[in-house]
């Protein structure tokens, strides 16, 4: 076996979206004032900068007006300003358009943005700044000393299906760092090795997640209003579960049109992707998209327990930043700004660190410190109670929307802290042949099958090598959830990449989990959303996985 290449960084930085990118950027920019020179690398597993990242969105600037405050002279990839805000509650065939916007939807001042297209210009712009940007590289485990993360090992290359080297293998590298931020998205790989090794999650709410599905569509030359922005409520989902729509008028006559579905629906058949091309057959939406073709598809996690959801986000030698810290406003949908403040806070606390030659627990609590003087945290306070409230349905969420604009976030009850559960405990035994959700018909012009909008994801794994999706006993999936709940996997992935293979036989059931795992697009959600949560999402080879272009 080959050696592993071994590095010395002062910050590393795991994950090259908005959160770490500002970081680096943030860093580098102290260390320049100062005239110090640092070492600071920024790794990510996506083939370039940018080719994972995948949101709405709409972007709010005011982190990025702190941190390059010429963003607009510099030509950042924004598609448009918001130029119209629509909320619509969706029936079953019509539309009933909200008189007013509510102040937490209000978009004034706000921009349309492609994600993929904003993290490859701050990757320009840390690269400029003096940091190294290196993409296709994977984190795959955290280095430690006892309880001190000193590092990360990337992910092998060339490793078969069995686990063994081939011609073309490489070792992943072990690159050691003074600090180790992560940022690596929802449900982050090294994040949740940390939560769960170190307990960050103590005494705090679970974490509740919803996934979205989003694609983008190339309408008719002049039919599409540059930054006009329209939500949704209702169709087609239950009143019970949580989630809306979006469409959003992009640069170029192009539609970005998502959906959300909350991952703590009862129902185990509940299908993130079949909500979403429902959605599409609602008429005020399919005459949005007449003459229109597809042109990209992608799906993500979305991190919506709130302020008091978010794990503690440093120990010693280690900091969290962005979507992997929680660091989004479900109220408000969005979470650009908060991961770009989240990441210069933690450059500040980096530089600080630094500056005294201390990279523990105590000194990097300045992070915490520096999080609760800042707007992001009077941002995340006014929406703490928010997911929470959508426990009992719909109309309770919304009426505790309502209470919580008056009573600056807490909603409904007695206390300033609504509890939640995991969304994984909420799906409800039903079976092994639960009642399906409604079905979507797929037409291949409005509607897709799964496989269909996998492939305009970009997505491409190789096949010789091992499975990045572990079961760690896939019995468990034959002998129990099969009985239990009817297998939810084949449901909630958005990218077709599980099929329960098992036939009822006598008293039990016979045959296997076949896992398609070359369809992955990288969401996490079933690592998130399996009820006896046996799945683990790793890395797979580096450079793999989708290519997100313009979403």
């Amino acid at each position: 076996m080959a050696e592993r290449d071994r590095l010395e960084v002062d910050v590393l930085f795991v994950g090259a979206g908005p959160a770490s990118l500002a970081g680096a950027i943030r860093l580098m920019q102290l260390a320049k004032a100062a005239g110090r020179e640092l070492e600071v690398l920024v790794i990510d597993k996506g083939a370039e900068i940018g080719s994972h990242g995948i949101s709405g969105a709409v972007m709010d600037p005011r982190a990025l007006d702190e941190l390059l405050p010429e963003w607009r002279e510099r030509n950042a990839p924004v598609e448009s300003p918001v130029t119209g805000d629509r909320l619509w509650f969706l029936t079953e065939s019509g539309k009933i358009e909200a008189p007013i916007v509510p102040p937490m939807m209000n978009n004034h001042g706000k921009y349309v943005v492609s994600l993929q297209k904003m993290a490859r210009w701050l990757g320009e712009r840390a690269e400029e700044a003096g940091a190294q940007v290196f993409p296709a590289f994977p984190g795959q485990e955290l280095l430690w000393d006892g309880d001190r993360a000193i590092g990360v090992r990337t992910g092998d290359k060339g490793v078969d299906k069995h686990g063994n080297p081939k011609a073309n293998y490489e070792p992943g590298a072990d690159i050691l760092a003074k600090i180790v931020i992560l940022g690596e998205g929802p449900r982050g790989t090294l994040a949740k090795q940390a939560v769960s090794r170190l307990k960050l999650d103590a005494e705090r709410e679970p974490q509740v997640y919803a996934t979205g599905v989003k694609e983008i569509w190339q309408c008719a030359p002049g039919s599409v209003r540059a930054g006009s922005v329209i939500h949704t409520l209702g169709f087609p989902l239950r009143a019970e579960t949580f989630g809306g729509g979006f469409v959003y008028g992009m640069a170029g006559d192009v539609l970005d049109v998502g959906f959300v579905t909350g991952l703590d629906a009862k129902d185990p058949t509940n299908d993130p992707h079949n909500e979403f091309q429902r959605f599409k057959t609602h008429p005020a939406i399919r005459r949005l998209l007449e003459g229109a073709a597809l042109l990209r598809y992608g799906a993500k996690a979305i991190p919506e327990g709130g302020l008091f959801a978010m794990p503690r986000f440093y120990a010693d030698g280690l900091m969290i930043v962005g979507d992997s810290a929680g660091f989004l406003n479900g109220m408000r949908l969005k979470g650009l700004h908060l991961g770009m403040k989240s990441g210069m806070l933690a450059a500040q606390t980096a530089w600080e660190a630094l500056q005294a030659g201390a990279y523990d627990r105590r000194q990097l609590g300045a992070y915490e410190v520096g999080f609760k003087a800042s707007w992001a945290y009077d941002e995340m306070r006014t929406a703490r109670n928010f997911h929470q409230g959508f426990s009992g349905g719909l109309a309770a969420g919304l009426f505790n929307v309502g209470l919580g604009m008056i009573s600056g976030g807490r909603g409904f009850g007695t206390t300033d802290r609504l509890h939640g559960e995991p969304g994984h405990e909420r799906m409800e035994k039903r079976g092994w042949q639960p009642k399906e959700s409604p079905r979507a018909p797929i037409d291949g012009v409005l509607t897709f099958d799964k496989v269909t909008d996998v492939y305009k994801s970009g997505t491409m794994h190789e096949e010789d090598q091992p499975c990045h999706l572990q079961v760690a006993d896939t019995a468990i999936c034959r002998d129990r959830c099969t009985v239990e709940y009817g297998n939810p996997c084949a449901y909630f992935c958005p990218a077709a990449v599980y099929e329960p293979l098992f036939e009822k036989k006598g008293d039990g059931f016979e045959g296997r989990l076949q896992i398609n795992f070359t369809n992955c697009v990288h969401c996490k959600t079933c690592d998130i959303a399996d009820p006896y949560q046996i799945i683990t999402w790793v890395p797979p080879q580096g450079g793999e996985g989708p290519v997100y272009t313009g979403l």
